[in-house]
């Protein structure tokens, strides 16, 4: 496939992912904001696990939560299911669209490791396939005996996980497989927990008997996690915009901060109805959370580069279009000799002096402070290069 039929591929791909995963991450949202809303009501039904009305669209609706009490299955039962399984499906094919195959995003970094693009595709894949794996063995030996112990085991994993790869693939690769190995539990907790537990629910009410309680449990347990999931999913997922945090020497605390404040958020929006304080102690996360962030962000910042020539000398344009020339406008041009991203990535062009003047600031960015462009420095540009872009954008 050429890079334009990658590209569209992409484009279809993440479309359909965006709106899955809307469906999929509102219908959690609501569903758990309502366990924490229900009131017990004198008028329900032998069963009933609480009540609430809500006002939406102008009209009222009431919703009665209850695992029926011996009462008939209603009919029809409506299940929400196909927006998780779309949701990571069309997630897998970003992956392959984007890293594993398409090529449109590197995911070795000779920077970090001297790894081929297959095995550093292998890593990505076995770093999902063994943090989804250890999960599900946490949850169903380890949690049902102690659930503190399986988090604490799960999360040493994750750690650990997430720490290897940023030290093996390129930034940006390794934030999006973290995201995506928590987007796989999460659509594996649907497939493997939840769902089998609902038609287990099914059928002992549908033959007549009583819903298990522990049945309903076990499900919502791991609805509840997916729930604290939601938030660090999302930030890796469009941290691949922020080279500042991908690239950054202590790219792996980065990540480890942005997931772990995107919980905590979440944590505290779980809490708000029983928690008076809760307005400051959201606040006091956001502040503290974007602290961190910042300090680790500004602590982990490549040094500036070493002078290589007379700063007092004057760049030309001339010796900057011939650096652009050749390490740049292999992609960023019209017309590219490289189509792996296609013609003209992100709508950057170097194809005249004018668009390189309109560009200078995002050139210094990308080549001179995060060097994430060359993207894995596939056209071999020098630190004497990046000197000169340096010095020609602080004499501009």
């Amino acid at each position: 496939m050429s890079g334009t039929d990658w590209e569209i591929v992409d484009l279809v791909a993440r479309w359909v992912h965006v709106i899955a995963g809307i469906m999929w991450v509102g219908n959690s949202l609501l569903f758990n904001w309502l366990d924490r809303n229900l009131q017990p009501s004198k008028d329900a039904a032998p069963g009933s696990l609480g009540q609430i009305w809500l006002l939406h669209s102008g009209a009222f609706y009431h919703v009665d939560k209850t695992l029926l009490g011996g009462r008939p299955l209603p009919r029809p039962l409506h299940w929400f299911v196909v927006q998780a399984m779309t949701t990571w499906g069309s997630g897998v094919a970003l992956l392959i669209a984007v890293y594993w195959a398409g090529g449109r995003a590197a995911m070795a970094d000779p920077g970090l490791a001297k790894l081929s693009h297959g095995q550093a595709v292998v890593i990505g894949i076995a770093a999902i396939v063994l943090g989804s794996a250890l999960y599900d063995v946490m949850q169903r030996t380890v949690a049902v005996r102690s659930p503190r112990l399986a988090s604490a085991i799960w999360l040493t994993g994750l750690t650990a996980i997430s720490i290897a790869l940023t030290q093996m693939l390129s930034g940006r690769a390794a934030f999006l497989h973290v995201g995506a190995m928590l987007g796989t539990i999460m659509a594996m907790n649907v497939a493997h927990t939840i769902v089998p537990s609902q038609r287990q629910l099914v059928a002992s009410v549908g033959g007549g008997g009583i819903a298990d309680p522990a049945v309903s449990d076990r499900a919502k347990r791991v609805s509840i996690h997916n729930n604290y999931f939601v938030f660090p999913v999302i930030v890796l997922m469009v941290s691949s915009h922020f080279p500042s945090v991908y690239s950054n020497r202590l790219s792996w605390l980065l990540l480890l901060i942005l997931v772990a404040g995107g919980a905590a958020v979440r944590h505290v929006l779980n809490i708000r109805y029983s928690m008076r304080t809760w307005a400051a102690a959201l606040t006091a996360t956001l502040v503290a959370g974007v602290a961190a962030l910042y300090a680790a962000v500004r602590l982990g910042a490549e040094p500036q580069l070493a002078v290589v020539a007379d700063a007092s000398t004057p760049v030309t344009f001339a010796e900057v279009r011939s650096v652009i020339d050749r390490r740049c406008t292999v992609c960023h041009s019209a017309r590219p000799s490289d189509m792996t991203f296609g013609a003209a990535p992100g709508g950057v062009r170097f194809d005249t002096p004018e668009q390189i003047e309109l560009l200078a600031a995002r050139i210094h960015e990308r080549a001179v402070l995060t060097k994430t462009m060359p993207p894995a420095n596939k056209t071999a540009i020098t630190d004497a290069e990046r000197n000169l872009l340096r010095r020609w954008s602080a004499q501009r």
